[in-house]
């Protein structure tokens, strides 16, 4: 997956989780997202490893929210899944022989590094709660 994908899908789920509020599989989490459980887990395991979420073994066990919602910012989980870049976009050759090349290189450099520093504070401002309250409003509004 992706980074933009894995980050999205991510959010996807851990909204779920906070909505049914009991432990989800790695089956469960790849049948709503279309992929395998395999995938699903080393994903997890980003979350994991920064305390969002704990695995419980056994029955009935499976992956959980381990942290408040509101702790969590949308660029948390970014960096959890992958992170650290932002776009994936910029110059095939960072050191080009051609001069052109490198203004086109510089100028697209800057408005890139323009562009990360909002999308970072905005990605930062948000977090899973104020998600998980969007869609507590939207389910009460009806379709």
């Amino acid at each position: 997956m992706r980074n933009d994908s894995r980050l999205s899908r991510m959010l996807h789920v851990l909204l779920h989780m906070a909505q049914h509020n009991k432990p989800m599989t790695s089956e469960e989490i790849a049948r709503m997202l279309g992929t395998n459980p395999v995938v699903v887990r080393r994903t997890m395991a980003g979350l994991r490893d920064e305390g969002f979420v704990r695995s419980e073994k056994g029955h009935g066990g499976g992956w959980v929210l381990a942290t408040d919602l509101k702790e969590v910012s949308l660029l948390d989980v970014h960096r959890a899944v992958g992170g650290p870049r932002i776009f994936a976009i910029g110059s095939e050759r960072p050191s080009p022989d051609c001069a052109v090349e490198r203004v086109v290189n510089e100028a697209l450099g800057d408005a890139l590094r323009e562009a990360e520093t909002l999308l970072i504070a905005r990605l930062d401002a948000v977090n899973l709660a104020d998600l998980a309250q969007r869609f507590e409003l939207r389910c009460d509004a009806g379709p």
